[in-house]
């Protein structure tokens, strides 16, 4: 075991209140506001005190409906945020609010903010909403794929790509579709595009570049992530590539702006989110959990809330009854021989706008993504030793998976922390890690994504009764029944990446000298993962062009009997219905999820529907089409298509009513939008929970948890994270922390 380094936050605490929308939304403090307060007297003795403010927001139209109300403060242990929306009349009460002074205002679609008023729980107010004067001043407060819809992407007849001495788009560009997806699972991988410092240059201005182009060629290569950005815009013929994200930029700057969003109405106006500071202005928070997703009454009910930060190698602890947070160092091996290495330290082929060479991520353990157990402890996938892969796992050993399949890499493995020892377990992996997922077996077998062309899993039952890693993992190569005999046997066909029967673009090839005698070894992807709770059997799913799905039954002597089936999103008359699946989850019927974030669709497989699963015709894995639903997400489309703007990380599906919007509630991460989107699937209605302010909310993940089951709405909640790499692209700008989130669903606006 390892004993943590943990660095309190609790203390010496900025006790400035922060107005971060006066940072990015600079000349609309001259729109004063007036409030006219009402104060409700405190509870007496043996009462409850009044936890809650409410009011009415007014503005020469009268009242405003469909707005939000915000209160925050800094005299917590954390800066704290409390935000609701007003009914049709305007009115709107702020619950459960710590005892504290807080400032609160107004922000609208039509709407500049209100000046802040401070005031106390128990307060009644009216607050005054200036209206707008005009589409720019309004458009300010926008989510960021509004803005992005502005972007002109290459009509269709431009494809495919004919090269630099051609359009300038790059031959591996097939399609406009492809193009769109690498705006999504390319450009914004690591934070949105669209909010305020990515559709502006002007904080480049300084460098003198020429043209927007220019300022773009250098945009691409700064900072710590800036050799990956600019290997993207290769991708798309670096030129062309340049001079659509220019275009996009002088146009804007220029004075265009995008359509007005919805106010939220019907159940949106029921939505009570908080937010907690977490975290520093570079931490790398990518995910967030809070309890085990097949117990979320029972495990960590009302505990802290647990997220990773990539950059610093840690775990970031939240009590939100406390209204604390903390941070707990991550250990590493320590082997001379096979160090773990440090990441993000120095690569910076221009330096940032914002932090110059300063490098800002150390991070030996490198954590990404955490899973609760049912015992309360929080498992992550994290660099625990080199990249040299221990003998046992190569061509040679005597461990049988080894000998069936042996593996190459492991750029992460896999850790727990246990909250109730605050120890540390590392665990040595032959496969690589990224996601990672608990089945409801009676080996609580957590499976994990990243492995490649290989599913990876531990027993952790073996082992916490025995300690070994090695006895306790097991891995199979994804390999496809395409012989029809009912079972897997060797030698396979050998495919490079995707089959498909035509050709849509993408990384794929088609299968040469395909035998039908053979079965087939499949390389998919490896990205989300998760555990049928119906047949305890395991669903992935990859990131490309247009994207598949897999399923591995292990059988009852793994790795033998481990089979693969692959389902490729539908592609009709040479056209893809969508693409770029990422997320992947399931409901309690075994129907999988997955939201597709290129084509912005939420996405359901039955397989139950399914009339072949295995034979020669399965190669291409469009055997399966009628298994697939799609639901077209919510939004404004890419200027000139029919794509929605939206980026979509992950998704969930809320199995145990955790949100208060039903049983089997599929939500996808707004990622570019703000917000989370729930989708009842029998009406096919949406439910878009914005996160209205500090604008940025970035979310690759999410969960619930039931604290309290007799409390209603208040015992239950959804969480999710500020999860960007770059906090400084948060409404605030340099200096802007991460946040945790936490949204309700109450059963009206006005519910205390």
């Amino acid at each position: 075991m390892f004993t943590p380094t943990v660095t309190d936050r609790m203390q010496g605490r900025s006790r400035v209140r922060r107005r971060y929308r006066r940072l990015s939304l600079a000349g609309l403090a001259g729109c004063l506001a007036v409030a006219a307060l009402v104060v409700v007297p405190t509870a007496g003795q043996g009462q409850a005190p009044v936890d809650y403010i409410q009011g009415v927001v007014e503005s020469n139209s009268g009242p405003e409906a469909g707005v939000w109300v915000i209160a925050e403060t800094s005299d917590l242990p954390t800066q704290f945020v409390k935000i609701v929306v007003t009914d049709d009349d305007g009115r709107f009460v702020l619950p459960e609010l710590p005892d504290a002074i807080y400032d609160v205002w107004v922000r609208g679609y039509g709407l500049v903010d209100s000046s802040p008023v401070a005031i106390r729980p128990g307060a009644e107010v009216t607050l005054e909403a200036p209206l707008a004067r005009t589409a720019e001043e309004a458009a300010r407060v926008y989510p960021a794929n509004y803005w992005y819809s502005l972007l002109e992407v290459p009509a269709r007849s431009e494809f495919p790509g004919t090269g630099p001495n051609g359009n300038g788009i790059s031959e591996n560009m097939r399609s406009q579709e492809q193009w769109l997806d690498m705006t999504k699972q390319g450009c914004q991988l690591c934070h949105q595009l669209g909010n305020l410092v990515t559709r502006d240059i002007t904080h480049l201005s300084h460098l003198q570049f020429d043209s927007a182009v220019e300022a773009w060629d250098h945009r691409v290569q700064a900072g710590v992530r800036g050799g990956t950005m600019s290997a993207f815009m290769n991708r798309f013929g670096r030129q062309a590539g340049l001079e659509m994200y220019a275009d996009w930029t002088d146009r804007i700057m220029a004075g265009e702006t995008p359509d007005a969003p919805p106010r939220p109405s019907g159940r949106e106006r029921d939505v009570v989110i908080s937010l907690w500071d977490w975290g520093n202005e570079t931490s790398y928070i990518h995910d967030e959990i809070t309890t085990d997703k097949w117990n979320p009454a029972t495990v960590n009910a009302g505990g802290p809330v647990y997220g990773v930060d990539g950059g610093h190698g840690s775990l970031i602890e939240l009590d939100p009854t406390t209204n604390a947070w903390r941070t707990i160092e991550i250990p590493v091996l320590d082997l001379t021989e096979n160090p773990a290495g440090t990441r993000f330290a120095q690569r910076f082929p221009v330096p940032s706008p914002f932090y110059g060479d300063e490098a800002l991520w150390q991070a030996p353990a490198d954590p990404h993504n955490p899973m609760f157990d049912d015992k309360g402890r929080v498992w992550m996938t994290t660099k625990v030793r080199g990249n040299e892969l221990p003998g046992w796992c190569q061509e040679g050993s005597s461990n049988k998976y080894a000998q069936y399949y042996p593996t190459s890499r492991s750029g992460r493995q896999a850790s727990y922390y246990d909250p109730a020892t605050e120890e540390f377990g590392l665990i040595d992996t032959c496969f690589g890690t990224h996601h990672l997922h608990f089945a409801p077996d009676d080996d609580r077998t957590l499976y994990f994504s990243g492995g490649g062309d290989v599913v990876g899993w531990l027993n952790t039952r073996v082992y916490d009764e025995t300690g070994d890693g090695q006895q306790s993992q097991g891995w199979c190569p994804l390999v496809v029944d395409t012989n029809g005999d009912g079972q897997i046997t060797k030698p396979w066909n050998q495919p490079v990446g995707a089959l498909r029967s035509v050709d849509v673009g993408g990384g794929g090839e088609q299968l040469e000298d395909f035998d039908s005698t053979l079965d087939t070894r499949m390389s998919p992807g490896s990205y989300g993962i998760i555990a049928n709770p119906v047949d305890n059997v395991i669903w992935g799913g990859g990131t490309e062009f247009p994207g598949r799905i897999w399923r591995v039954e292990l059988g009852d002597d793994p790795p033998e009997t481990c089979r693969t089936e692959v389902y490729e999103v539908p592609v009709i008359d040479g056209e893809a219905q969508g693409f770029g699946p990422r997320g992947i989850d399931v409901d309690s019927n075994g129907v999988i999820w997955t939201a597709l974030s290129g084509s912005s669709h939420f996405a359901s497989f039955d397989r139950s529907k399914c009339g072949v699963l295995t034979g020669p015709e399965v190669v291409d894995s469009q055997h399966c089409q009628q298994g697939w639903t799609l639901y077209q997400i919510p939004g404004p489309n890419m200027k000139g298509t029919d794509v929605r703007a939206d980026f979509h990380y992950y998704n969930w599906v809320d199995i145990y009513d955790t949100l208060g919007l039903g049983e089997d509630v599929p939500i996808a991460n707004g990622s570019g939008s703000d917000s989370l989107l729930a989708l009842d699937p029998q009406t096919e209605e949406w439910v878009v929970m914005r996160v209205p302010y500090p604008m940025g909310f970035y979310s690759r993940g999410l969960d619930g948890r039931i604290d309290d089951q007799d409390a209603g709405w208040k015992g239950r909640g959804v969480w999710a994270n500020y999860g960007t790499n770059f906090n400084w692209h948060t409404e605030g700008g340099k200096g802007t922390t991460s946040k945790m989130v936490k949204f309700q669903v109450r059963p009206n606006p006005l519910a205390r």
